[in-house]
């Protein structure tokens, strides 16, 4: 659900939104809506006041008036689900049930802990004849009645958008109740919305094993597996939901999502494509379902399907800012200046959600840099930036923390006493370092290899860090990495061999295979415990260039650091720190590859890599750009070309803009070579 959010009102105007409240209690509906009405007028998008005056304007018979009041309060709170019972209610009033039932529904598809309205929905569904779905609302309206109170309440804040509230009161329930399958539902969906997936994980799982045939249920656990990239797992309770509704089109789009992060593109697409034929050709979902054949299609490298898909799904959905930014995001493509003028006027539209509006920006940002009208360029990825920026919870202490734990416990001491333990296997190669700074050529290069297999940016060393962190951890004192300590050779070899276990699926056979997940530079100690013999390589780019290539993109989920120059910076300059850490720690152990060097000269730093990972040359390896594979990242259509300079240096043309970026970097401008 997606909730606008506002900024809160004096404490005045929270005292007449009260006394408002308590006004329509005693039904003096005038006088409500009279003070409805000029509180309006200082907070014109305020959610309580817009819908306290449709409330009002109703009970006045002022029915036309309170659904203009709705429409305004849909512009600037379209997740809020009362906006859509109070317009049923309207379309009641005036006996319009067909449309009184499209309202009710969407109120109960945001909010399904609305008693009131699937009571409604139960009458009108039986005055229209319809049984099959009047016996789903009655159903429905049992369930609510049936549950405790304070679990439908903390589910209404929950969907309503005030987690705070909601989380509070369910775990207040929890801890005087005990286990409550729906209690913990609401606790696993609140861990999901704060991405504690961890927890909501283990929630769920043992909610599903208090009451396995809960249909909603499973299919929450199978989204939350997808979110932790557990597609195998997540493959199996969807297959067993389309046991039960095999025509489901939310079960099947889901399948198809997770055969996709099983790196089978072929299999998503044609399964998004049969969703896709079964969907509304007009409907949102219709215009997801052509961006995710999309994201599909440019993995493959089938670049002029993906462009026509993408404008499919613009063509749906005109302000799709995701569609945008991913035509923006194959970095080859250039708007029209058609295009730009759309785009210009869709971010300016005040009506417009927030999410699309960060993501136009930062096609707006590309858009601008490929017309070299470089001021308009930095304002627009200044804005995108500003924006995700306020939505996120990242906190850079934490990440400076936990380098500060590994490098107390992961000494060369730790090490040397440790060593030998693990699991044997030399097949895996971890590309590690920051984003956008050359690691997606570096794995097209090893890819091209005979002998090397290039899989994705795999999960499984951040997940098995959050699982030795533990559930529900103290971040003042975590137990990774300090719990590394007390471990024994056994449990190291154990998660070794899970590693390479769970890897496999994304194997086709050759002898070694790479993970490119950027994030693991924080765990090579783990990495070289569980995997002693494995090679790691540090992708690095100067730190100019590679912050700024950050704040220019957009990326689909985490990199939270990437919106704005202090984070970036600091960001960078704590990954120095630790993986100059690491090379005291753990001599040699780890190949650094700086990127300018790549580009200089190709075939050397090739040789020198495959050297690294006892690879014999290969020519294939120097004309990487032919080698047709899947690729997944940001950089995907650039390694689809031979290699060229001129990206070294375009931070350049943003230097005016650069110079509190620089400032905090500091020595790492200097440094980060050393």
């Amino acid at each position: 659900m997606t909730v606008t959010s506002q900024p809160p009102a004096p404490a005045s105007a929270e005292l007449e939104v009260q006394r408002i409240r308590e006004l329509l209690r005693e039904q003096r509906f005038e006088d409500a809506v009279t003070a409805a009405a000029t509180l309006r007028a200082s907070y014109p998008e305020n959610r309580d006041v817009l819908y306290l005056l449709a409330l009002g304007q109703r009970q006045t018979r002022r029915v036309s008036d309170a659904l203009a009041t709705l429409t305004d309060m849909e512009r600037h709170h379209p997740g809020a689900s009362l906006l859509y019972q109070e317009r049923g209610h309207c379309y009641v009033a005036f006996k319009d049930a067909p449309h009184a039932i499209e309202a009710y529904e969407q109120a109960v598809r945001i909010n399904p802990a609305l008693p009131a309205t699937w009571g409604m929905l139960e009458g009108l569904y039986k005055l229209i004849g319809d049984r099959e779905h009047q016996q789903v609302a009655a159903d429905h309206a049992q369930k609510l009645k049936a549950m405790p109170a304070q679990v439908v309440t903390a589910t209404g804040l929950f969907c309503e958008g005030d987690l705070v509230a909601s989380e509070k009161l369910i775990r207040a329930f929890l801890l005087q109740h005990g286990d409550h399958v729906e209690a913990m539902r609401l606790l696993a969906r609140l861990g999901v919305a704060h991405d504690i997936l961890d927890d909501a994980e283990i929630l769920l799982s043992a909610a599903l094993q208090m009451e396995p045939g809960y249909i909603e249920l499973r299919r929450d656990y199978a989204c939350v597996l997808l979110d932790r990239h557990k597609h195998l797992e997540a493959l199996a309770e969807l297959d067993t939901l389309l046991k039960l509704d095999p025509r489901s089109i939310d079960y099947r789009t889901l399948r198809a999502t997770a055969t996709v992060g099983l790196g089978d593109h072929e299999g998503g697409i044609r399964g998004f494509s049969a969703v896709l034929a079964d969907t509304d050709p007009g409907s949102r979902a219709a215009a997801d379902l052509h961006l995710s054949i999309a994201h599909s299609l440019k993995t493959l490298g089938r670049r002029p399907e993906a462009v026509e898909q993408y404008r499919q799904a613009i063509a749906v959905r005109p302000n799709f800012g995701d569609a945008y930014w991913s035509l923006a995001n194959l970095k080859t493509y250039q708007f029209s200046a058609e295009e730009i003028a759309h785009l210009q006027a869709s971010e300016a539209d005040p009506s417009i959600a927030t999410i699309d509006r960060y993501h136009l920006c930062f096609a707006l940002g590309k858009a601008h840099e490929d017309l070299k009208q470089y001021d308009l360029s930095w304002r627009y990825y200044e804005r995108g930036n500003a924006l995700k920026r306020a939505e996120s919870r990242y906190r850079p202490e934490l990440l400076e923390q936990n380098t500060a734990n590994q490098k107390a416990t992961c000494t060369r001491a730790f090490f040397e006493a440790r060593q030998g333990w693990g699991a044997a296997s030399a097949e895996p190669i971890f590309i590690l370092g920051l984003p956008r700074a050359g690691s997606t050529l570096l794995e097209q290069i090893l890819a091209s290899h005979s002998q090397v297999e290039g899989t994705q940016e795999l999960a499984n060393i951040p997940r098995a860090a959050l699982d030795l962190q533990g559930y529900n951890p103290d971040y003042s004192n975590p137990r990774y990495p300090a719990c590394l300590a007390s471990m024994s050779a056994d449990e190291f070899l154990a998660l070794g061999e899970k590693y390479l276990a769970d890897t496999r699926i994304y194997r086709t056979g050759k002898p070694f295979y790479i993970d490119k997940m950027p994030n693991n530079f924080r765990h090579v100690g783990l990495i070289h415990l569980m995997l002693p013999n494995a090679k790691i390589i540090d992708a690095r780019r100067e730190p100019m260039a590679c912050c700024f290539g950050n704040l220019k993109q957009l990326f689909a989920r985490g990199q939270e650091f990437c919106y704005s120059i202090d984070d970036i910076a600091r960001y960078y300059r704590t990954y120095l720190e630790l993986m100059t850490h690491w090379n005291s720690a753990l001599p040699r152990r780890v190949l650094r590859v700086q990127h300018e060097d790549v580009v200089e000269d190709l075939e050397g730093s090739v040789r020198r890599i495959l050297d690294y990972c006892g690879l014999r040359f290969e020519q294939g390896c120097v004309e990487f750009h032919k080698t047709e594979r899947s690729i997944r990242t940001a950089s995907s259509e650039q390694v689809r070309q031979p290699i060229y300079r001129e990206g070294l240096d375009l931070w350049r043309h943003y230097e005016p803009w650069l110079g509190e970026l620089r400032a905090a970097l500091g020595d790492a401008l200097t440094c980060y070579r050393g």
